[in-house]
């Protein structure tokens, strides 16, 4: 890896983190006078084992140390609660932040880039891998910067009563950080893997979970769901089998960082039997070099997560350096809503799936978009919507390049219904009013209303209150569609694109939605996807879209006279309306 790339890391860190510097330098400062009280009581045995050997007398001198030592411990608990309610003060700002920013970002990106991207993965940034910085900010910062600074004071100390003892001290930390570089030998790599098949599990856990319904249908369980349990035994796997690399390097190092007396103790007596070490610095040295381990262990522990915070913050760095659509503030002055489609290109990453696409929407008509599955039409209609930008050519409505239209003012003027629109886990009030938010409660009942959905509402358990589920479950797919055209029309948008729209009518229900898209669409630019050909046969023009280009153009009598592949589709569709 190289050092502009970690450089960058840990610089977006301190970028999170800058804001919120105050509380983390006090909560710096009070961890390590916090660590520095914890030693205090290693003072305290080392002063009243001294006086005990030398044959003091006074219980008031004990008691003095003993209450130090206390002091020491309780000082210790204070400080360090109060450091890290400050660190986590900071933190979960941070995190509250970060998490606004991914959000704010997806709002920014091509749509092309929300859907191309398993919602498992975003859900795993958003939420695991940012909750991940909480170790690296609430903990070591504080409480791996005291727990090295302490002891490094202490060692100087000792340093200053005996600089061989010191050194004495001293020999298990090499042979420990051996230890240790071999269990965190790769670890970033390894790491970065392990990321990667959670990532795997995590996408098609969330892929397992919406294909349920099938899953169920024929009679499938989790186990026998084949990709489901491969991702989940591939995770358990890679876990197990990298802690099993580490574990004697583990169990060596916490065994042999600790055990200073091993050095200490003979090497000491031997310097005290020769009269080169008094007794009082020996008894010292020896108690105050228990305490140099456990602060640096403890600052040990933390190391795993500096370790990790590269990979979480290049993972969270890729949706925030996410390429956006770049458009402008100001609004712009439109003629119109023509819409014009100039040599237009387009391709979902490598694969190009529109080429060269010439098409002219006049204001105020209806424009049909017909073909086989697969060849275009929906693309097409998203790229007006500017959900992707195009690789080349031009998209312009009102004689203006949408790329030069401020994403408020083209949204405003754009009503998208697509054959199975989302609807939030709120009431259907809620998911109405997402249309026009500013809405009063009776100018969206006037729009269900108007849309044929105000009779169906009132039969749910709670009318318009009635929560709906996530993604609308407790809803049947025609009803969804109902609502999500109601929201349209509730909108008022001058352009409306249908994408489907009446795919899941029954038809029962097909009278009364038709009717409310009639209401819908009245007086303005409409484009509609349609298989069923019979519900656009009064378009004003009718393009057939095929492989990503548009073949035939013109009204539904001229197409059945010159467009083949038009014809076919029409007999099809008739045969498939007099079977059923």
């Amino acid at each position: 890896m190289d050092k502009s790339k970690k450089k960058s890391r840990f610089a977006r860190l301190a970028e999170f983190a800058g804001p919120h510097k105050g509380n983390y330098l006090a909560a710096v400062f009070l961890a390590v006078l916090g660590v520095a009280c914890s030693m205090i009581p290693y003072f305290a045995v080392s002063r009243i084992v001294i006086r005990l050997i030398e044959g003091e007398g006074d219980f008031s001198y004990f008691l003095f140390w003993c209450g130090m030592a206390a002091l020491g411990f309780l000082g210790k608990v204070l400080l360090h609660n109060i450091s890290t309610t400050l660190s986590h003060k900071a933190t979960f700002a941070v995190i509250s932040e970060v998490r606004r920013r991914i959000a704010a970002k997806l709002t920014r990106v091509p749509m092309g880039y929300v859907l191309e991207t398993p919602s498992g993965k975003i859900k795993n940034t958003m939420v695991e891998k940012v909750d991940s910085i909480e170790p690296t900010l609430a903990h070591v910062l504080p409480e791996m910067t005291s727990n090295l600074l302490v002891p490094l004071a202490i060692i100087i100390y000792l340093f200053v009563l005996d600089w061989r003892m010191a050194l004495v001290s001293l020999i298990t930390l090499p042979i420990g950080a051996i230890c240790y570089m071999g269990m965190m030998k790769d670890y970033e790599t390894k790491f970065g893997e392990y990321m990667a098949v959670g990532k795997h599990m995590n996408a098609t856990a969330v892929e397992y979970v919406g294909g349920i319904e099938v899953i169920k249908a024929f009679g499938q369980s989790a186990t026998s769901y084949q990709k489901f349990a491969d991702a989940v035994r591939a995770n358990a796997n890679y876990g197990l089998d990298w802690m099993r690399q580490c574990q004697v390097y583990f169990a060596m190092g916490i065994g042999i960082w600790p055990a200073v007396l091993i050095g200490v103790l003979p090497i000491g007596c031997i310097f005290y039997l020769n009269g080169s070490l008094p007794a009082p610095t020996f008894i010292t040295i020896m108690i105050l070099a228990l305490g140099i381990m456990a602060p640096l262990l403890s600052a040990m522990y933390y190391t795993d997560d500096i370790a990790k915070i590269g990979t979480i913050m290049d993972d969270i760095g890729l949706v925030l350096d996410e390429p956006e659509q770049i458009r402008p503030t100001s609004r712009a002055s439109l003629k119109g809503t023509g819409i014009v489609l100039q040599e237009v290109s387009f391709g979902y990453g490598d694969t190009e799936v529109l080429h060269g696409v010439n098409l002219r929407i006049p204001a105020g008509s209806v424009t049909a978009l017909v073909g086989p599955s697969g060849g275009g039409k929906s693309t097409i209609a998203k790229l007006i919507a500017s959900f992707w930008d195009v690789t080349a050519g031009s998209v312009s409505l009102g004689g203006v390049d949408v790329k030069n239209i401020p994403p408020t003012q083209l949204m405003d003027m754009i009503a998208y219904v697509a054959q199975d629109n989302y609807l939030f886990d709120l009431s259907v009030l809620e998911n109405l009013r997402m249309g026009r938010p500013s809405a009063t409660d009776d100018e969206v009942k006037a729009a269900a209303r108007a849309s044929g959905c105000h009779d169906f509402i009132m039969g749910l358990e709670h009318g318009y209150d009635t929560m709906v589920g996530g993604a609308g479950g407790h809803l049947s797919g025609g009803e969804r569609q109902r609502i999500s055209i109601a929201r349209a029309m509730l909108k008022n948008a001058p352009i409306i694109i249908l994408d489907e729209a009446t795919a899941y009518t029954d038809p029962e229900n097909k009278a009364v939605i038709q009717a409310a898209v009639a209401k819908l669409v009245a007086g303005k630019t409409l484009i509609v996807i349609a298989h069923r050909l019979s519900t656009i046969t009064n378009s004003d023009q009718i393009a057939v879209i095929d492989q990503g280009r548009v073949t035939a153009r013109g009204k539904h009598e001229e197409l059945l006279d010159s467009c083949p592949l038009y014809r076919v589709m029409w007999q099809a569709h008739m045969s498939a309306r007099d079977v059923a």
